[in-house]
């Protein structure tokens, strides 16, 4: 642990000047890439805890809210859980996640989850009738997945998720079948630990339905787009872990296949393992580590939770506020307990 911390600084420099490095080097091709993917619920953030750490999630998520970020993260918890998180999202949505996990065995975990994301009624406008033609519409979106993950051995974990999602507008609708899947290891280098997921894997998808044209035409066949996979690896380590003090940082790459490359940086301080304070930044690859990022739509997050011991539970709930640049800022609320 001694050596482990002595060379940390080291560490945490190299980072650094690896991200300065990089956005030198490796073009940003976000734009090229922008709207090639449908399904985009599935990239929004799920649970104040992560979201509150700007999503730097992948290598530490290690309670229910892994099913979303990293499937192997639900066999870091001995305990089985529930958790569920709701956020007012932006132009009038509301996103919610359930999730549970339950243990097969000591190694062997099964998991539930449930996304959904949707708007309240909206007017059907024309060009010729931009007031409204007296018809309404909702757009909404599900994701239910199916987790299995296992400990395969004391320092490595795998996991992964089969989902079937659905999105709705009006008379279209896009169903299909997603896979994530993600590992966890733990290095024995101290705490230092990595995690590395895909996530929504899976072919490309066209809506199905029809949609009527203002001159009466109607029209049946619609483009495919892939869905929004993502690859993302991360680091996680606690730089402070003594009695009642710990202190958990965290670094992650995100690579999608439908935006520019970015990278996510987030803390977490917990004390005596009831309170807890988070806070992370979202960067694009090409763009200044120390100055705001006005080319991505968030920025930074911070937030805070508190655990509370009973006596056959523990209760579970956090807060995080994420800015969103333009769009405002966004506030998320989760709760949950163990059983």
């Amino acid at each position: 642990h001694y050596s482990m911390k002595r060379f940390l600084p080291y560490i945490v420099s190299v980072l650094f000047l690896a991200q300065t490095m990089t956005a030198q080097i490796i073009p940003n091709l976000g734009g090229q890439r922008v709207g090639i993917s449908s399904l985009q619920f599935l990239k929004i953030g799920i649970g104040a805890r992560g979201t509150g750490m700007a999503e730097a999630t992948v290598a530490t998520a290690n309670d229910v809210s892994a099913l979303f970020w990293n499937p192997a993260g639900i066999a870091n918890s001995s305990e089985n859980e529930f958790m569920a998180a709701y956020s007012a999202y932006v132009v009038d949505l509301y996103h919610q996640f359930v999730g549970v996990t339950y243990h097969l065995t000591t190694d062997d975990v099964l998991g539930l989850s449930v996304i959904g994301l949707q708007s309240d009624d909206m007017p059907v406008t024309t060009e010729t009738q931009p007031l409204g033609t007296g018809a309404y519409f909702k757009y909404s979106d599900i994701a239910v997945g199916v987790t299995y993950a296992r400990r395969m051995t004391t320092q490595f974990n795998f996991g992964i998720t089969a989902k079937y999602v659905e999105e709705n507008l009006a008379a279209l609708k896009i169903q299909t079948v997603l896979v994530d899947l993600g590992t966890y290891y733990s290095t024995g280098l101290g705490s230092l630990r990595i995690g590395v997921a895909v996530t929504n894997f899976g072919s490309d998808v066209a809506p199905d339905g029809t949609a009527r044209l203002l001159d009466g035409s109607s029209v049946s066949s619609f483009q495919s787009f892939s869905p929004p996979t993502m690859f993302k690896v991360g680091v996680a380590y606690d730089v402070i872990n003594s009695g009642d003090h710990l202190l958990t940082t965290a670094l992650q790459l995100n690579h999608p296949n439908d935006n520019a490359e970015h990278i996510r940086v987030g803390a977490e301080y917990g004390w005596k393992s009831w309170f807890f304070v988070r806070a992370g930044v979202k960067r694009t690859i090409g763009s200044s580590m120390f100055k705001e990022d006005e080319t991505a739509a968030e920025n930074y997050s911070f937030g805070v939770g508190v655990h509370i011991p009973m006596t056959l539970t523990t209760l579970k709930f956090d807060y995080s506020f994420t800015d969103f640049n333009l769009l405002g800022a966004i506030h998320r609320i989760s709760c949950g307990f163990v059983y």
